[in-house]
C-alpha cells in the first residue's frame, strides 16, 4: 500500500513549528539540552524536499517560526509589524534550507556525511552572523547563547566565542539527523558525535582558566516596579530617582567599591541639573563609593551634537568625574527607526521610538577614582550592547578589568526577555575572562565571574533592592580575546571549499540529478508497477 505524501500545507506547518522549537532552550524555559536535538525535525523535513525551491521555502518558514518564537515578547510593542519582521528575517534561512537538502539528501556516503557535519553548521553560522547586524535586530537568540548555564559550553566560548558554541550545537543536530535518516551514514554520524564530545572534553580540560587577581565589592541598585509611576506614568522619572536614592543610602557602611544604577535611572542631563548631580555626589560620600548612573535625556556631547543620548556617567564624592560613555549600538525601533522616512509608520502601530537617539562615537574604559579600589578599570555597556561579543572583547583588549552593563527591560515585565537578557552576561564573561555585572532598572540583575558562572543574584523582576556582591577579578587573557572570531572565518573557509567542490562537480555532469527523487503522481503510480 502506497504511503501518502505530506501536503505542502502540512509540510509548511511542520517547518514553522520545528523552527520555533529551539526557542525553548533559552530562558525562561531554559531547556538547554533541547538545543542539541531541536533542529533535527527541521533538517529531516528539509532533506526530503522534492526540489531546491521547496527546501528554500521550508527554510524560510522555519526561520519565520524561529524569529517569532525567540522574539515573541516584542508583540505588545510592535504588534503586527513583528510578523513582517519575522518574515523578512526568515528569508536568511532560505539558502540554509537548500544547503541542508543538498548535504543530507539521498543516500549519503560516509565521506559525504562527514562533510555535511561541517558544512551544515557553517551555513547556520552565516545566518547568525548576518542577522547579528544591528539593523536586523542584533545577535539576540544565537543558538549557542542557550548554553549559558553549561560549564563545558562556557569553556568552549572562552576559546571561540558564542560562535563556536553554535557550531557545536548545530553539528550535533546534523549528526543526529544523519543517524536517524541515512543508514549508510550512521557510522560516520557516530564518529562525528564522538568527535564533538572529544572536542568539548579537551577544551574543558586544557583551555586556560582565569587566573584570580583579587576581589572587588560592587553594589547593584534595582528600584524595581514598586509602585504605580515608578516605571511609567506621571512623574515616573522623579519617582525612579528617589527610589534609587533611598536604596543607595542603605549601602552606607557595607564596604562597596562601586555602586551601579540601571539604564535610564536618571532622566535629566546632569550638566543642566546640578541639583541632581549634587544629590548623587552626596550618595557617593555616604556609601564611600562612586556611583555609576545612566542618563536618558537630551544633552550635548563632546563633538557638539545635541540630541537624546543613553549615557553612563560616573559620579564621585565631588560630583561627575568626567568619565562618560554614550551608547553606540541602539535598539532598532526601540531607540531609533531604521530608514525612518520609509518605516516611520511603525510608530502608529506600536511603541517604536518617536525620536531617534544619537549614537556614541567610541567605547570608553572608565577608571575608578579614590583610594582602595581607585584605579580599577571598568568597561561599561548599555542594555542591548551586551548581545554583541565584539564590544566586550574590545573593552577587555583596552584594559577593562570588570564589565558593567546597565539595562532596563521595564517594557517587558512578565515575559521571557529579562531573564534572557541577563543570561547574555554569562557568555560575555566567559568569552573575555572578566567578571560582568548586569544591573537593571526592574530586573533581572545578576553577576557572573570570569568563567561565566553566576556569583550573584538573580535579582528578579519582583525585587526592589540594593545588593552588594563580592566579584572575583582575573588577569589572564582568553583565546577568544586574543584571536577573536576565528570560528566564523573557519566556517567561511568550509563553505568556500564546499562551493568549489560542488561547483566543480556540476560542471563535470551533463545535467543535475536531484538528490531526492520526486514523488510520483497518482497517475504514474497506477501506470508503472512497483518492483
Amino acid at each position: 500500500m502506497r504511503e501518502r505524501a505530506a501536503s505542502p500545507w502540512g509540510r509548511g506547518t511542520v517547518a514553522v513549528g520545528s523552527g520555533a522549537l529551539s526557542a525553548l532552550a533559552f530562558p525562561a524555559p531554559s531547556l538547554w539540552w533541547l538545543a542539541y536535538v531541536a533542529l533535527v525535525p527541521w533538517m529531516l523535513l528539509l532533506r526530503t524536499a522534492a526540489t531546491g525551491r521547496r527546501a528554500a521555502l521550508e527554510g524560510w518558514l522555519g526561520g519565520l517560526g524561529f524569529v517569532l518564537a525567540v522574539h515573541h515578547w516584542l508583540l505588545p510593542s510592535l504588534h503586527v509589524f513583528l510578523l513582517v519582521l519575522g518574515a523578512l528575517l526568515g528569508l536568511l534561512w532560505a539558502p540554509w534550507g537548500m544547503l541542508v537538502r543538498y548535504a543530507l539528501g539521498g543516500a549519503a556516503s560516509g565521506l559525504r556525511a562527514s562533510a555535511a557535519v561541517a558544512v551544515v553548521p557553517s551555513g547556520w553560522l552565516m545566518v547568525e552572523l548576518a542577522r547579528s547586524w544591528e539593523g536586523l535586530g542584533g545577535p539576540w537568540g544565537l543558538l549557542g547563547a542557550g548554553q549559558w548555564e553549561v560549564a563545558p559550553a562556557l569553556r568552549l566560548a572562552s576559546v571561540g566565542g558564542v560562535w563556536l558554541v553554535s557550531l557545536l550545537v548545530v553539528a550535533v543536530n546534523t549528526a543526529l539527523a544523519l543517524l536517524v535518516a541515512v543508514a549508510g551514514a550512521r557510522s560516520a554520524a557516530g564518529v562525528a558525535l564522538a568527535g564533538c564530545a572529544v572536542v568539548v572534553g579537551s577544551v574543558a580540560a586544557w583551555a586556560p582558566r582565569p587566573e584570580s587577581s583579587g576581589r572587588v565589592r560592587i553594589a547593584v541598585v534595582q528600584p524595581g516596579v514598586v509602585a504605580p509611576g515608578v516605571v511609567g506614568g506621571a512623574n515616573a522619572v522623579e519617582r525612579r530617582f528617589a527610589r534609587g536614592e533611598e536604596l543607595t543610602r542603605t549601602l552606607a557602611g557595607r564596604g562597596a567599591d562601586l555602586v551601579v544604577w540601571g539604564e535610564s535611572s536618571v532622566g535629566a542631563d546632569l550638566a543642566t541639573r546640578p541639583d541632581l548631580a549634587a544629590r548623587l555626589a552626596v550618595l557617593a560620600r555616604v556609601t564611600g563609593a562612586p556611583v555609576l548612573v545612566n542618563v536618558d535625556a537630551r544633552a550635548t556631547d563632546a563633538a557638539g551634537r545635541t540630541g537624546i543620548f543613553k549615557r553612563a556617567v560616573l559620579v564621585g564624592p565631588e560630583g561627575p568625574t568626567g568619565e562618560v560613555y554614550d551608547k553606540r549600538r541602539l535598539v532598532p525601533f526601540g531607540e531609533y527607526v531604521p530608514a525612518r522616512a520609509a518605516l516611520g509608520w511603525v510608530t502608529s502601530v506600536g511603541r517604536a521610538a518617536g525620536e531617534d537617539r544619537l549614537r556614541g562615537t567610541g567605547q570608553v574604559v572608565m577608571v575608578l577614582p579614590g583610594e582602595g579600589r581607585g584605579g580599577l578599570r571598568l568597561g561599561p555597556l548599555i542594555c542591548f550592547e551586551t548581545a554583541f561579543p565584539d564590544l566586550s572583547r574590545r573593552l577587555v583588549r583596552d584594559g577593562a578589568q570588570v564589565l558593567v552593563a546597565q539595562s532596563s527591560t521595564s517594557s517587558f515585565q512578565g515575559s521571557w526577555a529579562p531573564r534572557q537578557h541577563a543570561s547574555l552576561a554569562a557568555l560575555r564573561a566567559a568569552e573575555t575572562g572578566r567578571p560582568m555585572v548586569h544591573a537593571t532598572l526592574t530586573g533581572v540583575g545578576a553577576v557572573f565571574g570570569p568563567d561565566g558562572r553566576r556569583v550573584g543574584g538573580p535579582l528578579g523582576t519582583d525585587r526592589s533592592v540594593a545588593a552588594v556582591f563580592d566579584v572575583p577579578l582575573a588577569r589572564s587573557t582568553t583565546a577568544y580575546v586574543r584571536f577573536g572570531d576565528w570560528a566564523v572565518y573557519g566556517a567561511l573557509a568550509v563553505l568556500a571549499v564546499f562551493c568549489a567542490v560542488a561547483g566543480g562537480r556540476s560542471l563535470r555532469r551533463p545535467g543535475p540529478e536531484p538528490l531526492v527523487p520526486p514523488a510520483r503522481t497518482s497517475r504514474e503510480s497506477a501506470e508503472r508497477p512497483v518492483r
